[in-house]
């Protein structure tokens, strides 16, 4: 059955696994208790420290084994952008936010109202702008190394899925993704700032200034012929 209208509400689920796909997108709002979640690809414990979107057409099999409350906002096709995987997300103050708005709204509407219609809409934009965990911590930690399993984990991907996620996500396989963000904070870094080469080079997780150097004007020079004319080679 098509989902016509938007449905925000609390909901309780069984220690049973069920499965089952929807063709409407579902956003879950732990409020007590954790809930056991698998995709295809995915396989995920959902406590109150996140929130996870899944996408229409997601087939996933879901248990919930401790007492538990979810707020749920069912958002028929006409609120939601499209995305390939379910997309998990830590409980920051803005989903915080959103989250006591939807509660509101559910609580004095019984979950139909033009102000939660606004509201789904939001929600709407705001995962279109979300970045992965993924993605988003490869930003934040350029400077480190990582590696692919560790990436995987942020997803609940298993290793030999992610990969393959990753490219669809970004065009990129998670090395280059990675190499790329690096380039971009090294030629900042050679642009904006007064720092050595060896230190530019720990920013970006090289060791050795000289391996740095090599990397530096190889990945630059698929792209461009010219080098920052800080980086000396004599």
């Amino acid at each position: 059955m098509t989902l016509n209208r938007v449905i925000c509400e609390k909901r309780t689920y069984s220690r049973a696994f069920a499965s089952h796909q929807h063709d409407y997108g579902q956003f879950l709002f732990p409020l007590q208790g954790s809930m056991e979640i698998q995709t295809e690809k995915q396989h995920l414990h959902l406590k109150t420290d996140h929130c996870f979107y899944l996408p229409p057409g997601c087939l996933h099999t879901f248990r919930s084994i401790d007492r538990n409350e979810f707020l749920v906002l069912d958002m028929p096709m006409r609120y939601v952008s499209y995305r390939a995987n379910g997309l998990y997300l830590q409980m920051d103050q803005q989903w915080e936010a959103i989250r006591f708005l939807l509660l509101e709204e559910a609580h004095h509407s019984n979950g139909s109202t033009v102000a939660l219609n606004d509201l789904t809409r939001y929600v709407s934009q705001k995962l279109q702008h979300s970045l992965h965990p993924s993605i988003e911590y490869i930003h934040n930690h350029y400077h480190q190394h990582m590696k692919v399993s560790e990436l995987a984990k942020l997803e609940h991907y298993h290793p030999i899925y992610f990969s393959s996620w990753f490219k669809q996500m970004t065009g990129k396989s998670p090395k280059a993704y990675i190499s790329a963000v690096r380039l971009d904070a090294a030629k900042r870094l050679l642009r904006d700032t007064d720092f050595s080469i060896a230190h530019i080079s720990q920013e970006v997780d090289f060791n050795h200034p000289s391996s740095f150097t090599k990397w530096f004007v190889r990945t630059e020079r698929d792209i461009s012929t010219n080098v920052p004319q800080k980086l000396h080679l004599g």
